[in-house]
């Protein structure tokens, strides 16, 4: 089977992860050729064992409201052609809209819903309220107008909550939706010995991973560290990623005093030793398409203390491997944290709880349910 994969670039993010996941688990089945195109040579991950199976191809559309559409799609049509692929498989929506411009029948194509695309949602002319809503709705015509040159489209789900929305946007023609929950390599994120009997256990030590923007809130967690320090809990946050909320945090960091009691540690390559030195994996995303990274906590042995963000809702059993909470209400967040870290007993329990859920997310069945569901369209 020959399987294209097309996103953007490689840059620190969730999808961009298990793209890459996906990508090198699928080409260790010598029945598979697999290519990978990036729009961009922007690589942010350690991919040197599946380098010779990526292809930069610089592309681009622009859709104009009223002009003519601008299509930078010449030499990824020729990519394509090259490939003569079985699948075509794309993540997030400048792959979606960019792919779609070019025509390949011979194919089946799949889209790949990490969240809910905006350009999506059901819209019609006396709805619209702004710019940005005229552009979804255009983007939307043109997307199901393509689709159908394509001979049709199917769609991945990453959850509930997204198998949901893409049911309740899209025509019944485009129906063809499977969901297929995110998945992760397992073993990597499984905690060593020698982690286990260096931690230390006088301190709280939480930690948070995500992109910082407004949507993953991290402006509450800081709110959080602030409500333990007040109640004498002695407590460390650790937040990993970037964004262009940084300069914001770490002004309200600084403005609470908290600079010993929060750290911004920017992109890491080895999340996994992060995750190891934490006791609690903490989250407030407001939307939440999955949560890629809460499955790798667990897997590293960690309870999940998160609101509720809607694709997320599905992994936290709550009182179970963790605590989900409907509110931002930072009070019962971190009673629930102060619960699970002076309650060693109840903290061992929940921990094993959390490693067997995430068991059944690891990447190697995940690809054997996504292989299955390409033959069956084939």
């Amino acid at each position: 089977m020959k399987i294209l994969h097309i996103i953007p670039n490689l840059k620190k993010g969730g999808a961009e992860r298990i793209v890459i996941d996906i990508v090198r688990t699928l080409n260790q089945n010598a029945s598979n050729q697999v290519k990978l195109i990036l729009f961009e040579n922007q690589i942010e991950y350690d991919v040197d064992d599946i380098l010779p199976i990526i292809e930069i191809v610089p592309s681009n559309v622009q859709i104009s409201l009223l002009k003519k559409n601008r299509l930078t799609i010449s030499k990824l049509q020729k990519t394509i052609d090259l490939f003569q692929p079985d699948i075509i498989h794309t993540h997030l929506f400048e792959a979606e809209i960019v792919s779609r411009s070019c025509t390949f029948p011979k194919a089946k194509w799949f889209t790949h819903s990490h969240d809910r695309m905006k350009s999506l949602n059901n819209l019609n002319l006396f709805a619209i309220k702004s710019k940005r809503d005229l552009t979804n709705y255009f983007e939307k015509k043109y997307l199901l107008k393509r689709y159908q040159k394509n001979d049709g489209n199917n769609f991945i789900a990453i959850s509930e909550d997204i198998l949901h929305f893409l049911k309740s946007v899209l025509p019944k023609k485009f129906g063809n939706i499977q969901l297929l929950q995110n998945a992760i390599a397992v073993k990597r994120f499984k905690k060593p010995i020698d982690f286990i009997s260096k931690k230390d256990n006088s301190v709280c030590n939480l930690i948070s991973v995500g992109r910082l923007d407004k949507n993953k809130n991290h402006r509450f967690l800081i709110d959080v560290v602030m409500d333990l320090k007040n109640k004498n809990i002695p407590v460390h946050l650790t937040i990993v990623g970037e964004g262009d909320q940084r300069i914001a945090l770490q002004k309200k960091i600084v403005h609470l005093n908290l600079s010993h009691q929060i750290s911004l540690v920017g992109l890491q390559e080895k999340v996994e030793a992060y995750l190891w030195n934490a006791d609690l994996y903490i989250h407030s995303a407001i939307t939440e398409g999955f949560g890629l990274t809460l499955v790798e906590a667990m897997a590293a042995g960690l309870p999940v203390i998160s609101l509720n963000g809607g694709g997320n809702k599905n992994l936290i059993h709550h009182a179970e491997n963790g605590f989900i909470i409907e509110e931002q209400d930072v009070n019962l967040f971190s009673k629930f944290v102060i619960e699970l870290f002076q309650n060693k007993s109840a903290y061992e329990v929940f921990s094993k709880k959390a490693i067997d859920f995430s068991h059944q997310f690891d990447i190697i069945s995940y690809c054997d349910k996504l292989s299955s569901i390409y033959k069956k369209v084939l």
